[in-house]
């Protein structure tokens, strides 16, 4: 989809649909709304009036402006008309509860009715949130850009029949002069963080057979070279040299070699220390010699959307110009049960020394993420930030789709990633991480063992703590968060959601101000 800026009437927009709004209570329009409602002789203002239309949040209603005089394409406009076929009112709820957030799904939820909608590709929007609900211009209009570019993401498609085209573009329209360079910085920004979340999206929705570690490689690399960072990947014999024999352990089972993938954002001048985000990359996971169960076994494919997240964000990172220095690691390794697989039992040793007894072939992201985290220490980060799918015990603590888990040894990084959490409005959520969760993964003939079974998700953070070594870190478990059964809601359709992206731009950005 493209996006547009425009300054003018939208009642003037040569458009297949125009969008306007509507806060619940409001019996008579105001604004753009209003001069819609008189351009079409009073159509919104007897909806209102006679129940059809209320404005509460995520509801719509359609009007056809022929019906009131205006055909597509012709002078209507100029008299009293739409040059506009069609216009979508969306309801926006209650005035006092109206936040950002609640602009990103009005948004989302006009473009999705928008894509139900036969024969419309183009429609134009108006900037909700920026007129009385009196938000910052460039902060609605990313949120505009962003819930309209989430809400119209479609998965690839491997039939034989060529997928329907969606919406083609969308133009944000704003009546004042003034305020036109505040709404189009924001629609810029909102594409940059909208399409890096799609980008996360089309990585974890991608078949395993198609997005291997090598191929996963390969497009960090490509969006590297687009965006203007560094990337750096390893291949296993530069992994053996580091001594990475925690991570390779996991690989051994695979016919597709371990990539470590590194990404660099460093802005001219830039000395400070960097921000570190980590992201577990499992392109697919059977569970190695502890198979899964089959039923479900599909969805292993998207072990990979810690490290999808994280190629996202420095996609958006790179895009906008962050002026910090950030770096991306992303681990990427396929677990699988052959011969030469590792064995529950086994002792593996990290680049740092530290070994591990392994408890169970299918605790393999803690494993991936030790040999990362231990890397990471040569930059000095100024922080580390690790994504993980890491256990299905998250999901039953927090529910599914509501907030990620958030383990962390500095309460100063607990407090910004919480307010960036609120920011983005990717909800987290504070574990405890508490000495005596270290107890249950003692090992008897190593250091630390990577199952401590049933005793908690906070026991699983602990044994990723053990390989971080000298700066502030913090664990998000995103294993409830990546990949939804069902559309989740206007801005998350059904398959990948790219939760993350959002949350660690946002991180990033606070830590440069």
């Amino acid at each position: 989809m493209e996006l547009r800026v425009e300054q003018g009437n939208i009642a003037e927009s040569d458009v297949d649909l125009i969008v306007v709004n509507l806060f619940a209570g409001v019996t008579a329009p105001g604004g753009a709304t209003g001069a819609i409602d008189r351009a079409l002789n009073g159509a919104i203002s007897r909806l209102i009036a006679q129940g059809d239309f209320s404005g509460e949040a995520e509801t719509t209603a359609l009007l056809y402006a022929r019906a009131n005089g205006g055909a597509a394409g012709d002078e209507a406009a100029d008299e009293g008309g739409l040059r506009a076929p069609r216009a979508l009112i969306v309801g926006l709820g209650s005035s006092e509860r109206f936040g950002i957030g609640e602009i990103r799904r009005a948004a989302a939820v006009a473009a999705q009715a928008a894509a139900k909608l036969k024969g419309v590709k183009s429609m134009a929007t108006i900037v909700h949130g920026a007129g009385i609900a009196g938000h910052d211009a460039a902060a609605a209009a990313q949120e505009v850009a962003l819930g309209t570019l989430l809400a119209s993401y479609r998965a690839k498609q491997y039939g034989r029949e060529a997928a329907e085209a969606g919406l083609a573009s969308c133009t944000v329209v704003e009546y004042s002069a003034a305020k036109l360079e505040d709404v189009a910085r924001g629609v810029t920004r909102g594409e940059a963080i909208g399409r890096a979340v799609c980008s996360a999206r089309d990585l974890v929705n991608e078949p395993a057979n198609l997005l291997t570690p090598v191929e996963m490689a390969a497009r960090a690399r490509a969006m590297a070279a687009e965006v203007g960072l560094a990337c750096t990947v390893l291949d296993e014999a530069a992994m053996a040299k580091e001594g990475m024999g925690i991570l390779l352990a996991v690989s051994q089972g695979s016919a597709n070699p371990a990539q470590f993938v590194i990404l660099e954002h460093a802005p001219a001048g830039s000395s400070e220390a960097p921000l570190i985000i980590v992201g577990k990359g499992i392109t697919f996971d059977t569970g190695g010699i502890s198979l899964k169960r089959t039923g479900g076994m599909w969805a292993m494919k998207d072990d990979m959307g810690g490290a999808a997240a994280v190629i996202g964000a420095m996609e958006a990172i790179g895009r906008l110009g962050v002026p910090r220095r950030v770096i991306g690691i992303a681990p990427c390794v396929e677990n699988m049960p052959d011969g030469k697989a590792f064995r529950p039992g086994d002792i593996v040793t990290g680049m740092t020394g530290k070994t591990a007894e392994i408890i169970s072939t299918d605790a393999e992201g803690r494993l991936i993420l030790a040999d990362a985290l231990a890397y990471a220490a040569r930059f000095e980060p100024s922080a580390v930030v690790d994504l993980a799918t890491l256990t299905g015990a998250i999901g039953t603590a927090l529910g599914m789709h509501i907030r990620a888990g958030l383990f962390s040894n500095d309460s100063s990084l607990e407090e910004r990633l919480m307010a960036a959490a609120d920011r983005s409005g990717e909800g987290l959520w504070p574990f405890p991480m508490d000495a005596a969760y270290e107890k249950p993964i003692k090992s008897d003939m190593a250091e630390v063992k990577n199952s401590a079974g049933r005793a908690g998700v906070s026991s699983s953070a602990k044994f990723i703590e053990h390989f971080t070594e000298g700066y502030p870190w913090a664990h998000l478990d995103i294993a409830n968060m990546v990949l939804a059964d069902s559309r989740i809601n206007a801005e998350t359709p059904k398959g990948a959601t790219g939760y993350g992206v959002r949350l660690l731009v946002e991180l990033a950005e606070a830590d440069a101000s």
